[in-house]
């Protein structure tokens, strides 16, 4: 998608892909990442999510990157937290206790700019992303996060029946995009009651990717 889609989205306030509540997916199957107390996790296009006060609140630190700034400040502002703004790069830096986010392109962070993370957590932006873009955000995500464990949520259902996002990424194609550098568990596979936006029967996927 085009920068001009997601900021005009998120002025309009049409950010019906804005989960109100912590993913069910996160608070049921974190502890498959087997993390420490005051992991760095990665949320990329992370948006306002409520999944970044769930980890900050079991003690974990947060690193973002973001195109919005719009939502960036509702973030900090839902957060209760005065963030210092820096510019490093093309990027802006939102930095408060035990978060930072960038605010700018995805493709624009630099390994050097996002430090080490622990794990990545992928809630909504492969998803976001229509087909021709995938692979190179799979590429440039394994390697500014030095391909380091990952938790990925993705849906899959008939494309042509909806137009995205969020965007059908099947079994098929994340082994394709991660295969090389990751082993891949599917934990959890279920089919939405509802469907997709009430629109389209769709299967939701949590997949844990476990570097080789």
């Amino acid at each position: 998608m085009e920068p001009d889609f997601w900021h005009e989205r998120w002025s309009n306030n049409q950010i019906g892909f804005h989960e109100g509540e912590t993913n069910a997916l996160l608070k049921a199957h974190f502890q498959a990442l087997d993390l420490a107390e005051g992991s760095r996790i990665f949320l990329p296009l992370c948006g306002k999510t409520r999944d970044i006060a769930w980890l900050l609140g079991r003690g974990h630190r947060v690193v973002g990157v973001e195109l919005s700034a719009d939502a960036i400040r509702q973030l900090f502002e839902e957060l209760g937290l005065s963030p210092v703004v820096t510019e490093t790069g093309r990027m802006s830096r939102y930095t408060a206790n035990g978060i930072d986010i960038f605010v700018g392109d995805f493709f624009d962070l630099t390994e050097d700019q996002l430090g080490p993370v622990d794990a990545v957590y992928d809630r909504a932006a492969l998803v976001a992303l229509p087909g021709e873009m995938r692979a190179r955000y799979a590429a440039h995500l394994t390697a500014i996060s030095k391909a380091a464990p990952q938790f990925l949520i993705t849906f899959a259902y008939d494309q042509s029946q909806m137009e995205g996002p969020p965007f059908s990424v099947p079994d098929a194609e994340v082994r394709r995009l991660y295969e090389d550098r990751y082993e891949i568990t599917d934990l959890v596979s279920k089919e939405l009651s509802n469907g997709l936006k009430g629109q389209v029967a769709a299967t939701e996927d949590l997949w844990l990717l476990t570097p080789r």
